[in-house]
């Protein structure tokens, strides 16, 4: 039962730590991230580009994807300018993951300390919305040192072992469990830093780690469809979009994981830069080998969606 409070209080600590630097950052780039949205899309690769740099300034795909469906849905842009961002975003938000994968939990009472302070400044709200960012850094970090505590005792379980002998002997129960534990919390950073958690405790290998990585990119997606959800044709495409290209990926990759485990192997010499480096290596790969052919994967979705 201590277990379940402690590794449920630093899951609590990690996806609060997200959102709270995720609504730091957002705030201090709002106008110029909506303005960009508006005028750096007029070509799929452009649009690829912004919303790459945009996710990755925010640190939120989810909140790139909830704002391109409402300029689509007020005609803002164009569904077709909307597929490159998309396409962008699964790139950008792999820097959330490239950033948990160091071990940093000592810099998490310091960066709550120097963001706290940052926050008291008086008229300065840019520096405000920095120290919010810095403080919910120091938070996620805070988070991952209760959690990798927390699960010290699970290295002597059987049924635990047991239960990740059954993923990592099918990869589509990897896949599903990333998708339903992501679905519910709404970050798949977050699920990304319990994988990283796990591997520091040599309680997860690379190839169900890679498993349950894949299933976080269909989970993130519920977000963009519950934002869809009472919209015309074009924003519900834009939702579609997102969940075709991640779906595609996955369904792709699965018969090959441990081929793709063994690959990114050799891109580093620790477990969880592994990790992060599979899910970086597989949005690249997904989104990059669309880009060329947006407009055709803007006309599929548009069959399965007509206007």
């Amino acid at each position: 039962m201590l277990f379940l409070l402690k590794f449920s209080a630093g899951v609590a600590l990690l996806l609060f730590g997200m959102r709270f630097m995720r609504n730091g950052l957002e705030n201090a780039a709002r106008k110029r991230m909506r303005q960009t949205l508006k005028t750096l899309t007029r070509n799929p690769f452009t649009s690829f580009l912004t919303g790459t740099v945009i996710t990755a300034l925010v640190q939120s795909s989810t909140a790139v994807m909830v704002l391109t469906i409402g300029f689509v849905n007020a005609g803002v842009i164009s569904f077709y300018q909307a597929v490159g961002i998309v396409l962008g975003t699964n790139v950008g938000t792999c820097i959330t993951a490239q950033i948990i994968s160091f071990k940093l939990e000592d810099a998490a009472l310091p960066a709550i300390g120097l963001g706290a302070l940052l926050m008291v400044i008086p008229a300065q709200r840019g520096l405000r919305y920095i120290g919010q960012s810095v403080v919910g850094f120091g938070i996620i970090f805070l988070g991952i040192g209760v959690m990798s505590d927390a699960l010290e005792p699970l290295k002597h379980s059987q049924a635990f072992a047991a239960f990740l002998g059954r993923i990592s002997s099918n990869a589509g129960l990897g896949v599903l469990a990333g998708t339903f534990f992501t679905a519910l919390i709404h970050s798949s950073s977050t699920t990304t830093g319990v994988v990283i958690t796990l591997s520091r405790r040599g309680l997860i290998d690379l190839p169900t780690a890679v498993a349950i990585i894949l299933g976080s990119n269909i989970g993130t997606c519920i977000t963009g469809v519950m934002a869809a959800i009472g919209t015309p044709a074009r924003a519900k495409q834009v939702a579609a979009a997102h969940v075709l290209l991640n779906l595609i990926g996955v369904m792709l990759i699965m018969p090959f994981i441990h081929p793709f485990a063994g690959f990114v192997e050799s891109t580093a010499q620790t477990l969880p830069r592994q990790i992060a480096n599979a899910h970086t290596i597989f949005n690249i790969f997904s989104s990059v080998a669309v880009l060329p052919f947006s407009s055709q994967f803007a006309a599929l979705v548009q069959k399965i969606i007509p206007d």
